[in-house]
């Protein structure tokens, strides 16, 4: 028969109370190890990352921009009257000098216009003529007078001093003497006062003569400036250089100042470069700059900032100080690279997508193993176009992550496949 056994009842409770203080303690404690367990970091293919390394020298500072080459002497025709474009004697592209006639336009009110001024200024010519004429004969007729009382006078006069001698002699009288010397003194005065009518004459001769010239002149004036006119109505290029465009059509009525065509000379380019903005509050007149047209790049220096802002940019002028290469011409998109400063000795790393200069951001440092990349806090300094100065955060060789890495935000650390 069975005898029961204390002992063994005894025991299995203890090992039941102990199973469960047991479990009672475990689960805490996995429960905080688990807690404190790291994400799984996601994986990125390595192939797919641009990857530097931190470097130590001399770092260049440099700032980039698009833009075009335009010609330094550009020279737009306007048009100096109304009229009707009736012909287009050439085409943009075409090479022209100062007398090339780009445009033929027609006005029939200035054709009229230029008639009636030549009219106008033979009839004021002839009436000069005319008057200059008369006013001469005038003046030679007075002057003829005022000779013939001038040769009176000095008969006069050697009659009274004939008289006079005569009176000495006893040969006539006192009366003869004084008669005469009264006729001579009254011709004296009568030479005295026509010699100033002969001045006061010349003097009205000189300004009717006057009045009727400046008539002439501003006829002669009117009828150039109708001239001049007319003749513009042959549209010439006025210098040398290749005709760059010809914005009006035949037949379209144009107004005076409408602008007709432009000139330039292609061998005389320089670029204009746009700038960010946020990039150009270092960029000084003098600086080396070069520009590349794609087939070739050609050195320059900076001549001129533009002190506006448009649609986020500066317009900086850079002119092209070597020869330019084959196919160069206006409007030709090029790049353009100014240099800003050289910073000696200083440690920097490949500009990242989203690294600003003068700020903290977050950036994966590859492990020294190269299978995983952790998120590390960086201070940056000044930057360049494809680099940028590292102040605090990473040593020279480290290797850093530049690709953009938004898309893990949410992780510290990521396996480098």
């Amino acid at each position: 028969m069975d005898i029961p056994r204390p002992s063994a009842a005894r025991a299995r409770r203890i090992r039941r109370s102990l199973y469960a203080v047991g479990v009672v303690v475990l689960i805490p404690l996995v429960t905080i190890g688990l807690s404190r367990l790291k994400p799984a970091a996601p994986s990125v293919e390595r192939a797919t990352l641009l990857i530097d390394t931190v470097k130590r020298g001399e770092m260049l500072r440099q700032v980039r921009g698009l833009g075009t080459l335009v010609p330094e002497d550009i020279r737009w025709i306007p048009a100096m009257t109304e009229g009707r474009v009736e012909r287009r004697v050439l085409r943009p592209g075409a090479v022209v000098t100062a007398d090339s006639v780009i445009l033929e336009l027609s006005n029939p009110d200035l054709e009229r216009q230029l008639v009636d001024a030549e009219w106008q200024l033979k009839a004021a010519e002839a009436e000069y003529t005319n008057l200059r004429v008369q006013l001469e004969s005038q003046f030679l007729n007075q002057r003829a007078a005022a000779a013939t009382v001038q040769a009176d006078y000095r008969q006069a006069a050697l009659q009274a001093d004939v008289d006079e001698q005569l009176v000495k002699d006893g040969l006539t009288s006192e009366l003869n003497v004084k008669r005469s010397k009264v006729r001579a003194e009254e011709l004296a005065t009568r030479v005295e006062l026509d010699q100033k009518r002969l001045d006061i004459a010349s003097e009205a001769v000189k300004a009717q003569m006057a009045v009727q010239e400046a008539r002439v002149e501003q006829l002669r004036a009117l009828y150039g400036l109708r001239r001049k006119q007319f003749d513009s109505l042959h549209v010439c290029a006025g210098v040398a250089g290749v005709l760059q465009s010809v914005p009006v059509e035949e037949g379209q009525q144009v107004a005076p100042g409408t602008n007709l065509a432009r000139v330039a000379d292609p061998k005389r380019l320089k670029a204009e470069i746009r700038i960010p903005e946020v990039q150009a509050k270092d960029i000084q007149i003098g600086q080396v700059a070069s520009i590349d047209t794609r087939n070739g790049i050609v050195p320059g220096r900076v001549a001129r900032i533009d002190p506006a802002v448009q649609n986020g940019t500066v317009t900086v002028d850079v002119t092209l100080e070597g020869a330019l290469p084959q196919g160069a011409r206006p409007d030709l998109s090029v790049d353009g690279t100014i240099e800003i400063e050289r910073l000696p000795d200083v440690i920097y790393v490949g500009r990242p997508v989203h690294g600003q200069p003068e700020s903290v951001v977050g950036i994966f440092k590859v492990s020294d193993d190269g299978k995983e990349a952790t998120r590390v806090r960086v201070e940056l300094g000044r930057s360049s176009v494809s680099t940028i100065q590292i102040v605090e955060g990473l040593e020279v060789g480290d290797q850093v992550i530049l690709s953009d890495m938004s898309a893990w935000d949410a992780f510290d650390r990521v396996k480098l496949d």
